[in-house]
């Protein structure tokens, strides 16, 4: 179970591992940077294959954690955590009170949120024993309607205001006009979903539980097919909503795609890919900056704002991957490399 020569280290600050055998708590908090501020990061539960798996995991949510709220612009820095687990069997109160002590341990230096297999209620549940949460305050939504504290909605309308800017660079069409392959209808992913359906585009759907495909189905006219084959769907956009790594060896050449635009983090397994997806002529939207509409979220719930605020800085999205995309045809190179570059100058 390598760490440091973990190719996914890259320089993180603090990594902490705990077990707490009462709740059969097994997890890990990653802070990658905090030249900027505190870090902050959602708490993802999920039945890893291994313990490897589960630290490559964080490690590389972590870093992307540093770089999304650089691109952001946002006073604050990069941490993530993950508990080793299936969401759906193995949570309960007491392993969600061992994680919030376990967050607690660190004194500040990460502060936890809510993301994939941890619901809000999980974090509430957590804030009984650290004050170190985020998104718990929240008052309100980008469309001015009272917030339950769940990002999700921003998440995905920040995830459909970047896809329809890369749609804009790439194929200058309507999005009625185009089909969407979207891969995981969870929380964002179903509500980029309706965002998608609203604006007349054709919807294909995958995800590894069937209930959401189905809803998606039924709400939307979606097509299901395999979650083994989503990435080969004759679709204009590929949008990757579930977990990371979409993008590797095995499916590359397999992509249809013109556009790849979605909200899950860590989409290319490696970051020379993102060359590859360039070289094929697809315009690749890079994860952290498309998807930053849930920190942007959390962000404006702890500052005087405003809705119409928030929503002005979601949209701020779209114009930032248009500079990316255009910098990128100018230098040929990567947008992933583009973004990164932005993005150190930031925090480095």
């Amino acid at each position: 179970m390598a760490v440091f020569s973990n190719a996914a280290f890259a320089d993180h600050e603090h990594i902490a591992f705990h077990q707490d055998p009462v709740s059969g708590l097994t997890a890990i908090i990653a802070v990658h940077n905090t030249a900027l501020g505190p870090s902050l990061g959602g708490c993802r539960m999920y039945p890893y294959a291994s313990d490897s798996a589960a630290i490559t995991d964080v490690l590389r949510l972590s870093k992307g954690m540093t770089y999304k709220a650089a691109m952001a612009n946002l006073p604050m820095g990069g941490g993530k955590s993950v508990i080793i687990g299936n969401p759906h069997t193995d949570k309960s109160p007491e392993m969600m009170q061992a994680m919030g002590a376990f967050v607690a341990s660190l004194s500040g230096q990460y502060i936890v949120a809510e993301d994939s297999g941890i619901a809000v209620s999980d974090v509430h549940m957590m804030a009984t024993k650290t004050k170190y949460v985020g998104g718990l305050n929240a008052k309100f939504t980008y469309e001015g309607t009272p917030s339950d504290g769940n990002p999700a909605p921003s998440t995905a309308y920040g995830t459909f205001v970047g896809l329809k800017a890369a749609v804009d660079f790439a194929l200058q069409k309507d999005l009625s006009e185009l089909t969407v392959a979207i891969q995981g209808v969870g929380q964002v992913g179903y509500r980029l979903a309706k965002h998608l359906h609203d604006a007349g585009a054709k919807l294909v759907v995958a995800d590894t539980y069937r209930p959401a495909v189905e809803k998606a189905k039924s709400d939307f006219g979606a097509q299901i097919v395999d979650i083994n084959d989503i990435h080969c769907v004759a679709a204009d956009v590929l949008a990757p909503c579930a977990l990371g790594a979409t993008i590797n060896p095995s499916t590359i050449n397999h992509i249809q795609a013109t556009v790849i635009a979605g909200a899950a983090n860590n989409q290319l397994l490696t970051e020379s890919l993102g060359q590859l997806l360039f070289d094929k002529g697809i315009t690749y939207a890079p994860d952290y900056v498309i998807n930053a509409a849930g920190i942007i979220d959390i962000h404006h719930q702890h500052v005087q704002s405003t809705p119409e605020k928030m929503k002005a800085h979601i949209e701020r999205i779209g114009t930032t991957l248009t500079e990316i995309f255009e910098q990128s045809q100018r230098q040929q190179r990567a947008t992933n490399l583009i973004a990164n570059e932005l993005a150190e100058a930031k925090f480095q």
